[in-house]
Formats: structure tokens, C-alpha cells, sequence
């Protein structure tokens, strides 16, 4: 007989060695800042190594599709929802602490990265503040090393701990990892647990100048008053996505309840109850009238979940 992970999973639910919680047919749109998406099959918060092992095991076991999403800042999930286990760490990958003597922080994948920097500041220590008002989680950050050209998180790294279904948690040093422009080379089939980041010392007038430029230029500059993704697009070497589309004519486009914002053209936002649907339709016309217009193709940095190949 077929080994049936929905059954499995169901019956962890009440298993009293189970850390965590599991719902059904999960609504994606409370999840992520879009605010957009349908049902995942499975709906997971893990609260533990050993309960993430747990379900991660019965997804191997049946073949069974997951995905681990934080705060949902990067992703656009289908109007059709997933079709599998939507994992979401919990209390255990949310500690951090900090050594000042080696001047290190060890994190949770699941801390806030706005709060680690918050944090660095705090300790009048460098190294962080360009991160900023960046939404999500530690993990997120690290797997799509967060940052600019000339800033990323990759650099901060120390090392990563990740774990595997059937392998358990391996440690990855820093400069074992590659990191590039809104990309890391973590393995896609672990789960990032945790890192520890390397800080310097810093003058905090500096710290806060720097800080307190960029919260004021992502304020002027992002529609930050609606619901979206951030940055739906790479930056071509050189150019500027948003510059791009807004030359194409196409700042402000509509379709449904979406639209390219007129602050910000390389951002789709939610302005009234937008389906995924409305979403991919405008990434598809800023990429055909970026194409037409400059012979550019645009390359997508939010993540697609529940959409067909």
C-alpha cells in the first residue's frame, strides 16, 4: 500500500512529540505581503529541529512537495494555491544572541532581519545597517543574499546551518557558499536553521546617518502604502529595472486589482483585491514591452509558488 503523507500528517497533529501546529487547506493570502494566494495542501509550523525532521520525513517518504516560506515578503503564491506542505519555522528558529567579544551574531533562520540589524545598532557595531527596513525573515535573506551589488548579507556570513531530510543538520562555512546578485548557492532541497553573522566595530552617529538615509529613500521611492512583493525584478548589469519599465510607458498599468506602481515602476502592487493572476499579467507585459523597447529580458526575483512549469 501506497505510504499516504496526508493521513501521516494528520495524525501528527496529535502526536504529543510534535512541536508545532498543522492545518489543511491554508489560506497562502495570510501569509505573505501581497496578501494574495490560494490554499496550500498542508500548512506546517515547526517549532523544533526534531518536529521539522519529522515532517520533512514524511514528505520524503511519499515524494510529497514542500516549501519553507517566512514572512512571505518575495513570493507570489497561485490563485490555485500549493499542492503540498508549506513549512513555517517557529519558536526554536526565532532565538539569536549576540557575543560581543568575538563580535559575532548567531541567528535563527526565522528571526526578523530587520530586528538583527535594529540589534547591531544597538550594540553600536557595522556591518548591517545597509539591510535596513529589509522585510522578511534571516533565512529569506540569506538564501536570496539580500542586499545590493556592492552590499549583500553573503558578506556578513560566518557560517550556515542547514538540515536535510534523512542527512540532519550540516554546517557550511561562509566561503564555502557562492554568493551573487539576489542568489546564493544553498542547497535547495535543506532547510536553512541558522547563521552566524560577523559585525565590526562602528561610530554610531555613522551607523544611524546611514541608516536613517536609506529608511528615508526607501520611504520616498517605495509604495510602501500597499500590499506587494518588493522588487519584482533583478536590475539588468547597468540599468535599472524600474527605469526600464517606466520607459516602455508602462508605470501604472492596471489589470484587475493590480497595477505597477506609479512611484515605483519595478514594483506590482495590490490595490484591490488582486489575484495572482492580475500579478503575473503585468510581469509578462513589462517583460514583453521591456524586450520590444531595449532588447532586454527581465529575470523575475520573486518567487512563483502553486504555478505550472
Amino acid at each position: 500500500m501506497p505510504f499516504d503523507s496526508k493521513a501521516a500528517l494528520q495524525l501528527l497533529r496529535f502526536d504529543e512529540g510534535f512541536d508545532g501546529s498543522i492545518r489543511f487547506e491554508e489560506p497562502m493570502a495570510r501569509h505573505t505581503t501581497y496578501r494574495i494566494g490560494g490554499p496550500a495542501l498542508c500548512w506546517a509550523q515547526v517549532d523544533s529541529i526534531t518536529s521539522l525532521g519529522y515532517v520533512l520525513d514524511i514528505c520524503a517518504r511519499s515524494g510529497m512537495p514542500w516549501v519553507t516560506v517566512g514572512k512571505g515578503s518575495n513570493l507570489l503564491v497561485s490563485d490555485e494555491g500549493y499542492d503540498g506542505v508549506v513549512l513555517s519555522l517557529g519558536r526554536d528558529f526565532k532565538k539569536w544572541d549576540y557575543d560581543p567579544e568575538a563580535m559575532k551574531f548567531t541567528v535563527g533562520a526565522a528571526a526578523s532581519l530587520s530586528r538583527i540589524v535594529q540589534e547591531a545598532f544597538h550594540q553600536g557595531v557595522s556591518g548591517l545597517e545597509f539591510a535596513v527596513g529589509t522585510p522578511g525573515t534571516m533565512g529569506g535573506a540569506l538564501r536570496m543574499n539580500a542586499g545590493s551589488r556592492t552590499e549583500w548579507l553573503g558578506s556578513r556570513v560566518v557560517s550556515v546551518t542547514a538540515y536535510r531530510a534523512g542527512g540532519g543538520l550540516k554546517r557550511y562555512l561562509g566561503t564555502d557558499i557562492e554568493w551573487g546578485y539576489r542568489h546564493s548557492s544553498l542547497p535547495a532541497d535543506e532547510v536553512i536553521a541558522e547563521c552566524v553573522l560577523s559585525v565590526k566595530p562602528g561610530e554610531v552617529s555613522f551607523i544611524r546617518a546611514k541608516m536613517e538615509g536609506s529608511l528615508a529613500r526607501r520611504k520616498r521611492s517605495q509604495p510602501l502604502e500597499f500590499p506587494s512583493c518588493g522588487s519584482v525584478f533583478r536590475n539588468p548589469d547597468g540599468k535599472s529595472a524600474g527605469a526600464l519599465i517606466e520607459g516602455a510607458g508602462l508605470k501604472g498599468k492596471i489589470a484587475g486589482g493590480a497595477r505597477i506602481s506609479d512611484k515605483h515602476a519595478n514594483f506590482i502592487v495590490n490595490i484591490d483585491g488582486a489575484k495572482a493572476a492580475d500579478v503575473v499579467a503585468l510581469i509578462k507585459a513589462a517583460q514583453c514591452e521591456v524586450k520590444r523597447e531595449y532588447g532586454i529580458e527581465l529575470q523575475p526575483e520573486v518567487r512563483f509558488l502553486g504555478f505550472a512549469e
